[in-house]
Parts: structure tokens; C-alpha cells; sequence
């Protein structure tokens, strides 16, 4: 049996959810009323404790601030159709956090302590868990060096954060996006597995660009030679290709999604045909003039599925046919989201349940 974690809380005096319109939600602008925070110094985790929210006070020498160690994961909460509350894969996103924060040369993070922090930070703010359709609760926990000093080294002190706020879907239409053949998010050596801030700074601007271009996103290729597809933006990239699911195989340049993992299994599940393999530019060319290319889409928490409607490849456009119910895609999200909101079975046991269930 798991133990707890003892966290000191401290609750907010008045929530600030009554001034918050939930049917007008803006991704990532709202959080709720408290925060976690934890520090690790002499070699442990301490003072574990939930507080209101707010801001920090750091020091301009804060080493993270200059050098980049920073860590972050991104999960959510969902309303059960019977009112619990359910956190979507804990153990996953720990096992992850745990091979970025190991690739950034920063301590782990005990199972116990994330697990604990995150059912009691969700629980505590559970008024704030929507039951709108395809809304959920967004969770971020972080990490970053706290340690003050300019001399370039590993730091020896970090601060754990986890900030939470409601979210409604991120992409509610299919999306238009360019195949980067100049910049690249990541190289094989690097850090393209992590989830470490500087992977995200660094694509703002080829984003950016695509973005005065005419396109919602970029699709990354492969940094020796552009030619092999990776991810798609901040997210795993999938097609269907002759009525099979197909993705790029994992790397150390691509993160291994929480959401792709999970669009796998439900597709065994289900029963659909997948591959993991390597898709190059001009296979994907020629597999678009022979129609065998039906569906292309991008898979994260964040966004869960994003319809693909258009790639652009050096400045011609490639659209991909019209989409329903019956895509693959959206067959896997529905399947995906009735575990999530509790409607079918957890077989994979994903969830971890909070709170009772509606009398």
C-alpha cells in the first residue's frame, strides 16, 4: 500500500473561482487557488506544503534563470460523469519527469511525494474541475534551479512547484501547419526527450515565422538532413496511411507523449493496424498523390488530437481529405475520453479516482 507524504496546507481565505467565467475560458490564462511547493536542499526534499497561489521571490543570480535548468511536465484532471475527479496517468508523467530532471543533471523526485502532492493539490481545489464537455484541469508540475550564483555549474538547490487551472479544449478546428526543413527542435544527443524549458524557447521563433506564413504550427524534421518527420509543434505527430495508424518511432529527439502512448494501446485495443516508423518528406509526397495518406494529426495533453488539414512542403500546400466521426483519430479520442470521464471501464488503470461518487 502507497504511504503518504505529510504536506503541510494552508488554505486560501476566499477562493477566486465565483469571478471566474468557466464558459469562457482561456487556455493556460486561469489558475486555481493554491499552489504545491517543495524545495531540495543537503540532498532531500523538504518542506513539502500547499499554498495560496502566488508569486515567487528570487534572486537575479538564480541559476536557472541563466543556465537552464528547468523541468516541466504537463497533465490533467477530469470530472467523472458520476462528479469524482480523476488524475490521467500518474505514474507515467513521474516516470518521465524523472528522465528530464536526470538529462538536465537534477535530483529525482520520489514517487511518494508526486503522487501525494498532486492527489492533495487536485482534491483541495476540486470545485474547480469542470464538468463542461472536453474541459478538464490542467496541471503543471516544475521544477528549476534555485540556487544563487553566477559561476556556471550544477546547482545544488531547486525549488518543486505544481500550479493548476481549468482549461477548455485547445483546438476546436483542424489545423494548418509547415514542414520546417531549417530549423530544428532538437538534435540526436540532445535533449529533445526532455521536457526542459530551453526545447520550447527555442522553437518560438521558426513557429513564429510559420505563423506570419499563414500556418498555426510547424512539423519538425530530423536535424541532420530535414528529411524524416519527428513531432508535430509541442506534440507527437501522427498519420493514417492505407487505413494504418503510423507514427515516428521514439528517440532520444522525441518525446515519448503520455498521449501517444496512450493512442497506441487504445489502438490495439480497438483493434486498428499501427506502426511505429519512419516517415520521410518525400515518401510523404508521393503517398499523398496516390490518396493513400487520410488522415494527419498532432497528440499531446494539451491538445489530445489536432485534426491536420493542410501541410505545407516548400511552399506547396498538401490537403488532407475532409475528417468525421469515423476517423481514426476522433474513434481514439472518443475512446480515450470515455476512460477519462469514466464512462467505459479503466482497463489500462490510468486513473487514479478522487472523492465519492454523486448520491
Amino acid at each position: 500500500m502507497e504511504t503518504t507524504t505529510v504536506i503541510d496546507i494552508q488554505k486560501i481565505q476566499q477562493s477566486a473561482l465565483p469571478s471566474v467565467d468557466m464558459d469562457g475560458l482561456e487556455f493556460g490564462r486561469q489558475v486555481c487557488d493554491h499552489m504545491f511547493s517543495a524545495s531540495y536542499k543537503d540532498g532531500a526534499w523538504v518542506q513539502p506544503r500547499i499554498i495560496p497561489f502566488q508569486d515567487l521571490t528570487l534572486s537575479p543570480i538564480t541559476l536557472a534563470l541563466h543556465y537552464g535548468q528547468s523541468i516541466f511536465e504537463g497533465m490533467k484532471a477530469f470530472r467523472l460523469d458520476d462528479g469524482r475527479i480523476s488524475i490521467f496517468r500518474i505514474d507515467r508523467h513521474h516516470e518521465r519527469l524523472n528522465r528530464s530532471l536526470e538529462r538536465m543533471a537534477m535530483p529525482p523526485v520520489p514517487y511518494e511525494l508526486f503522487s501525494s502532492a498532486l492527489r492533495e493539490l487536485v482534491s483541495l481545489d476540486s470545485a474547480w474541475v469542470s464538468q463542461a464537455g472536453g474541459s478538464a484541469l490542467y496541471i503543471r508540475p516544475l521544477i528549476f534551479a534555485s540556487e544563487a550564483r553566477l559561476g556556471i555549474k550544477i546547482s545544488s538547490e531547486y525549488r518543486f512547484l505544481i500550479v493548476t487551472g481549468p482549461v477548455p479544449p485547445l483546438y476546436p478546428k483542424a489545423v494548418r501547419v509547415k514542414v520546417e526543413t531549417s530549423f530544428s527542435r532538437a538534435a540526436r544527443g540532445g535533449t529533445g526527450y526532455a521536457k526542459c524549458a530551453g526545447n520550447y524557447g527555442g522553437a518560438f521563433y521558426p513557429t513564429q515565422k510559420a505563423r506570419e506564413e499563414g500556418f498555426d504550427q510547424v512539423i519538425w524534421t530530423d536535424a541532420q538532413a530535414h528529411e524524416n518527420f519527428e513531432e508535430s509543434g509541442t506534440m507527437n505527430l501522427f498519420f493514417v496511411i492505407n487505413d494504418m495508424l503510423v507514427t515516428p518511432p521514439l528517440s532520444d529527439s522525441i518525446l515519448d507523449g503520455v498521449t501517444r502512448d496512450s493512442l497506441l494501446e487504445l489502438a490495439a485495443d480497438l483493434g486498428i493496424e499501427f506502426d511505429e516508423r519512419e516517415v520521410s518528406v518525400p515518401d510523404f509526397i508521393e503517398l499523398w498523390k496516390s490518396g493513400q495518406v487520410t488522415e494527419a494529426f498532432g497528440a499531446g495533453t494539451a491538445a489530445v488530437v489536432a485534426p491536420i488539414s493542410e501541410i505545407g512542403i516548400d511552399g506547396k500546400l498538401y490537403a488532407l481529405p475532409p475528417y468525421d466521426s469515423n476517423s481514426i483519430m476522433f474513434r481514439l479520442r472518443q475512446q480515450l475520453d470515455d476512460i477519462r470521464y469514466g464512462r467505459i471501464p479503466d482497463e489500462h488503470s490510468w486513473n487514479t479516482i478522487i472523492g465519492r461518487a454523486n448520491d
